[in-house]
């Protein structure tokens, strides 16, 4: 009886693993702060052309929302397709592993499915939240921050030991951590192709985050000419107090004042800076696309590329994230299906909940039960079609609502209770210049998107 019990499970075995070998692989590419101002999102100015192509072999989500505009939040929201809460996903700190640790993340998933999961560079915020679903140890790459003298003996004065909040540096792409990131993820793919499983090689890219550096020969494909300060470089019209914040993450680098406006020209250098970043990012993508390619695996790989939020670049008198404007919450997503869906844009809102079960479906994995977002598989099958009615996500006080017309947000404490609000016409007002909360003409639709929030939001873990 043991032998046929032993023999019946190594049947099941050898079953599940061939049903797995068939399966796609995923190459799932995170890039930290990136803005959907890229070319495949309308913005020619910006040299991405590796991601533009990535973009032309499969579909754009033109209106992909984060969870919560901060880093360790919104990867944990992603990767659990948890909404967050009051108590849950808050911080850039947020851990999955911590605040939901019942809930089995999305690499743990494809991981128990038969898949072989690598994690390089930065996936969850912290290398070791869920380690147990990567069937390697998360790895991540050691390189000097700055390359010129000035640069480092700046970094010295500052209480965090940050230097200038940019650098131009002419050195190769792998003198920083991005382009060894690069390095390895491609001796990955080299050694993945030989493994008798499926993968799912996780690449997290950290620029464009702060600081802004690249190599200088990404600085050099931006005239300074040509930059310009945003046209709403101020703060919009009634807006409140609650909206605007003091842009703390910057105040950390040597050369930042600790409070008011930074000069103009440090906001031009800022922005030709974060552009440098978003275009040396591209090139390490492309490399990870060109080696999909000789390597013969573009055929039989689903690549996924996200931004983990937005990024203000001097909008609303903002810089980083950390907001509940559009400028913050909305991100790029970008879905490869190997020869189908291609050359293709959706309009559809979408939320990074609907990642992972998106990412099930199209891999012939069961979607978990816990799953709050919905597959966006429809949506590659015809992007035309409606999608959700609404995104709903959030940041520090602030639960912000969007839908195909409008981004309404409330401000809230225990203690007081709603303390401000704000509403924007995006087809009036597509940058968000002017709160119309208070329009007598519009007070059903605030009651109405108040109560579909209210709603929709994610409930806290404890009662």
């Amino acid at each position: 009886m043991s032998r046929l019990i032993t023999g019946l499970f190594l049947l099941i075995f050898v079953a599940g693993s061939s049903y797995a070998a068939d399966r796609p692989n995923v190459l799932f590419i995170a890039v930290d702060d990136l803005r959907p101002e890229l070319g495949c999102y309308g913005k020619p100015h910006i040299v991405s052309p590796n991601i533009d192509r990535l973009a032309s072999q499969g579909t754009v989500f033109e209106r992909a929302y984060c969870m919560v505009p901060t880093c360790g939040a919104s990867r944990a929201a992603l990767m659990t397709s948890i909404r967050p809460a009051r108590d849950r996903f808050v911080t850039y700190l947020a851990s999955a592993e911590k605040e939901v640790p019942d809930i089995t993340t999305l690499n743990t998933h494809f991981k128990n499915a038969g898949y072989y999961t690598v994690s390089n560079g930065k996936v969850f915020h912290h290398p070791e939240d869920n380690a147990h679903g990567w069937s390697e140890k998360p790895w991540r790459p050691k390189a000097p921050t700055y390359k010129l003298a000035a640069s480092i003996a700046a970094s010295k004065t500052t209480p965090k030991k940050r230097g200038p909040a940019y650098e131009s540096a002419d050195v190769a792409d792998d003198f920083y951590a991005d382009g060894k990131l690069a390095n390895k993820a491609i001796l990955d793919l080299q050694r993945l192709k030989e493994q008798d499983q499926p993968f799912f090689l996780a690449v997290g890219f950290f620029k464009p985050h702060l600081p802004f550096i690249a190599p200088k020969k990404y600085w050099d494909l931006y005239d300074p000419n040509d930059i310009k300060l945003p046209e709403t470089y101020h703060r919009p019209k009634d807006a409140p107090d609650a909206a605007i914040h003091n842009s703390g993450e910057l105040r950390a680098y040597a050369g930042i004042p600790k409070t008011g406006p930074v000069s103009d020209q440090t906001a031009l250098d800022m922005i030709r800076g974060y552009y440098a970043c978003v275009s040396y990012t591209d090139a390490n993508i492309g490399k990870l696309l060109d080696e999909l390619d000789r390597l013969g695996l573009a055929d039989n790989t689903i690549v996924v590329l996200w931004g983990d939020h937005g990024w203000n670049l001097g909008e609303h008198t903002l810089w980083c994230k950390h907001s509940c404007f559009e400028t913050s919450m909305h991100a790029p997503l970008i879905v490869k299906v190997p020869g189908k869906y291609q050359g293709q844009k959706t309009a559809a809102l979408t939320e990074f909940v609907d990642i992972y079960p998106s990412l099930c479906e199209l891999c012939g994995i069961d979607i978990p039960e816990h799953c709050q977002g919905q597959s966006f598989v429809p949506l590659l099958k015809d992007p035309t079609a409606e999608g959700k009615p609404f995104a709903i996500g959030r940041f520090s006080a602030g639960d912000t609502i969007r839908t195909d017309q409008f981004r309404y947000t409330e401000y809230s404490s225990k203690k007081q209770g709603a303390i401000a609000k704000m509403l924007y016409d995006h087809q009036e007002d597509p940058q968000e210049d002017e709160n119309v909360v208070s329009q007598p003409k519009l007070k059903k639709e605030v009651k109405q998107l108040s109560q579909q929030l209210q709603t929709n939001m994610g409930k806290p873990t404890k009662p």
